[in-house]
């Protein structure tokens, strides 16, 4: 687990628990969200799992969130804010904590955020459909905020997915915002697609920083720091 934090923060701050996508142990691809993230004000926690594992990856994810609760205060942090957000497939493991906390042990996280996510097929921490569990309503959903932040030209996981769970939650009444920018896939995390690589590195396009640097504001003001953005819709 990588650990990101804020230079110069006094007392406890906020936290983001920030899930890779469905590559094996690709922490190291989120790193540049993560930076953006932590100069805002936010601690960032970001954890190897395996989704090619027996599980799927449950047991990975689930002890990644045991130790952001149990440890992140040894950090700075403050246990009692701690977000969940992930990408792609981390960002549809982190929602459907949001939308059937029974199956993750009942935690209640201070908001979930799904980057770039897909929603109607199981997830990873649950084995339920997030999309479907976002239909159901009333008392069983977990009275947590949902962020949801795409790429509007993103061609491996279409923006309709987070339209689609958006206006659900919506019809429910369900604290959900949606966020969309101008980049596809690996742009919202400030990164591009290398095929020699078969892997998303940093990138400096001007679309990939203007989306990843948006995607760091939604972390923050998911974890309750106010800051200024531009560009996207909301």
């Amino acid at each position: 687990m990588d650990v990101y934090q804020p230079a110069g923060a006094s007392g406890p701050v906020p936290v983001v628990l920030l899930w890779h996508g469905r590559g094996p142990d690709e922490r190291d691809v989120l790193a540049p969200v993560a930076h953006a993230t932590a100069k805002l004000g936010v601690i960032v926690l970001v954890p190897d799992w395996r989704p090619d594992a027996p599980d799927g990856g449950r047991t990975h994810l689930r002890e990644s969130a045991v130790f952001a609760r149990e440890n992140v205060a040894d950090f700075g942090g403050d246990p009692e804010r701690i977000v969940l957000a992930g990408w792609s497939r981390g960002g549809k493991a982190a929602v459907g904590v949001a939308l059937n906390p029974t199956a993750f042990g009942n935690w209640r996280p201070q908001a979930v955020v799904g980057i770039a996510g897909a929603y109607g097929s199981a997830a990873p921490t649950t084995g339920t459909v997030p999309i479907d569990d976002a239909r159901v309503g009333g008392s069983l959903l977990a009275p947590v905020p949902v962020w949801l932040v795409h790429g509007t030209a993103d061609p491996v996981v279409d923006v309709e997915r987070s339209r689609e769970l958006g206006a659900a939650l919506e019809k429910q009444g369900r604290p959900v915002s949606l966020h969309e920018v101008a980049t596809d896939h690996a742009g919202v995390i400030m990164t591009e697609f290398v095929p020699e690589y078969d892997r998303c590195l940093p990138s400096t396009a001007d679309h990939a920083v203007e989306a990843g640097s948006r995607t760091a504001d939604v972390l923050a003001r998911a974890a309750g720091i106010t800051v200024q953005h531009s560009g996207g819709r909301s």
